[in-house]
């Protein structure tokens, strides 16, 4: 772990793995300047992490068409929204000391917006798609220092389709396998074994994988630094651990990792 990161975890008091047991018994300033919002009375409040979510548009093919009107209509973006998003902040909230916004925020491609929001999460990418307006602000903000986070897809197909929105932001940046040795698996948590973290279909069906993703794949886009710029969970729904995690007939072990694995998320792009 290098000093910078060691240096900020000072900071951090982290809970035991029971107090994620107990959910199922009952960006950091930066160069942006922090996530500004307000607390009651309107006292202005400046905090360290918020959770944005990506409101993509989809192929029309994919959902029949509903025009221009529909674009960000049934697209997928807001599955588990907004459950998935606020439990997930209220573990970081008890696991951490970092001061996280208690609620959530949507982020349009098509907003000079995205650039005030350093940290963004996308489900069921599978069926994006965007503009080249749209296509280069997303580039824009991932070159400059924004992380973005892919998750819920599973299978050749649906990694087919992820690419064709995926190419379209980022065309000549090569998509690795990311390893044990990879500092996103430990700047907090060590994460040397990691789960495939399924949908809440696992509690009828019993399996952890869809289609024909049956191995999960964590993979990522770098910059010209090597810093991650994007993460790729592949063949895995991280949101469902999140927004299940205190559902006693969803498994804790996979919403323990859930939660371990976006806190590791988190501070590595503060830290990198």
């Amino acid at each position: 772990m290098k000093f910078l990161a060691r240096s900020f975890l000072l900071l951090l008091f982290v809970g035991s793995g029971a107090t994620l047991l107990a959910l199922q018994q009952g960006y950091y300033g930066g160069g942006y300047g922090g996530y500004r919002g307000y607390r009651e009375g309107n006292e202005e409040q400046k905090d360290e992490f918020a959770f944005a979510r990506l409101r993509y548009p989809i192929r029309m093919a994919s959902y029949g068409g509903f025009g221009d009107f529909g674009m960000f209509r049934n697209g997928g973006w807001s599955e588990d929204y907004p459950r998935a998003d606020r439990q997930f902040v209220q573990g970081v909230l008890r696991l951490t000391r970092i001061d996280a916004r208690p609620y959530q925020e949507v982020i349009d491609p098509d907003s000079d917006e995205i650039f005030n929001w350093p940290w963004l999460y996308a489900v069921n990418v599978a069926n994006w798609d965007f503009n080249d307006q749209q296509a280069k602000r997303m580039r824009d903000y991932l070159q400059r220092g924004g992380f973005l986070i892919v998750d819920s897809f599973h299978g050749a197909a649906a990694w087919a389709s992820f690419m064709i929105g995926m190419r379209k932001i980022l065309p000549d940046r090569p998509i690795e396998d990311l390893t044990n040795k990879d500092e996103i698996f430990h700047v907090l948590y060590d994460l040397d074994e990691r789960p495939q973290v399924p949908g809440y279909q696992f509690i009828y069906t019993g399996r952890t994988y869809e289609n024909d993703g049956i191995y999960p794949e964590w993979k990522a886009i770098r910059d010209e630094n090597g810093r991650i710029m994007v993460a790729i969970c592949f063949n895995m729904h991280i949101g469902d651990a999140w927004e299940h995690a205190d559902d006693p007939r969803y498994p804790e072990r996979f919403s323990s990792f859930a939660y371990r694995m976006g806190i590791n998320y988190i501070i590595y792009p503060m830290t990198h």
